[in-house]
């Protein structure tokens, strides 16, 4: 199923302006998570258990489908690092239990185990570089089997409908705003390229006092904060 999705949308190059890798992979990744909550809300999509580990999946589901394999393994390789860097930069002692996201080590071993679960033997030596425990590894096929019977349908259907126009973006013109705005907008052309949604989605970049981004189903609309950017600067330094 998720190869009729991927032959519809274009491989995308990445290579913002002025903005590292590490940052532009996990601006991408964020924003697939904050569409997979669009998705499940807009196409009425049935979930059993966390909606945000459903989104987590949704992300790496779509790294995997959107890009040829050199760049797809670039781009995981990023986004699995940046749940490193949160659960770095916050300290083990201040995970929030009670929180609907789940502990960053944890989420980071579920992206890990989804794409390596996609094509095992292509990607043997990623799993290994980034420690996935063989007794997890062995269920990572099935686990991705799992997420395409799933979302793969999902987004058939989506596919089904066409081209359209469904999927908006606007910016608020900072610089930060500017930055963002050369990673998501050639995402959403392509998304719009390939698949139409139930009903029209909003992407706002916009500053919020906060580093963060988020799915609002009352106005249908991803808000992806500016303080996002510089809060991934400083991930990307909690690594080094």
């Amino acid at each position: 199923m998720r190869w009729l999705l991927a032959a519809l949308l274009l491989p995308v190059s990445v290579a913002a302006q002025d903005m590292s890798e590490f940052v532009e992979a996990n601006v991408l990744g964020i924003f697939y998570h904050e569409f997979g909550h669009a998705v499940i809300d807009i196409e009425d999509v049935p979930i059993f258990g966390q909606e945000e580990d459903a989104a987590d999946v949704f992300s790496i589901y779509l790294i995997d489908a959107f890009y040829d394999e050199e760049t797809a393994v670039s781009l995981a390789y990023d986004a699995a690092f940046g749940f490193l860097a949160e659960a770095e930069l916050s300290g083990a002692e201040d995970i929030p239990w009670w929180d609907t996201h789940g502990p960053d080590e944890q989420r980071f071993y579920n992206t890990v185990c989804i794409f390596y679960g996609a094509d095992p033997k292509a990607r043997a030596e990623f799993a290994k570089d980034l420690d996935l425990p063989e007794d997890r590894a062995e269920m990572c096929p099935e686990e991705f089997d799992q997420a395409d019977a799933s979302w793969g349908a999902v987004l058939d259907n989506m596919t089904a409908r066409g081209a359209g126009t469904t999927i908006s973006f606007s910016g608020s013109g900072s610089n930060v705003a500017k930055q963002i705005a050369e990673v998501l907008e050639p995402e959403i052309t392509s998304l719009n390229r390939g698949l139409k949604m139930d009903k029209p989605l909003k992407v706002i970049v916009e500053p919020c006092e906060e580093a963060n981004a988020y799915y609002d189903p009352d106005w249908r609309q991803i808000v992806f904060c500016e303080e996002f950017l510089p809060h991934l600067i400083r991930l990307e330094a909690a690594l080094k």
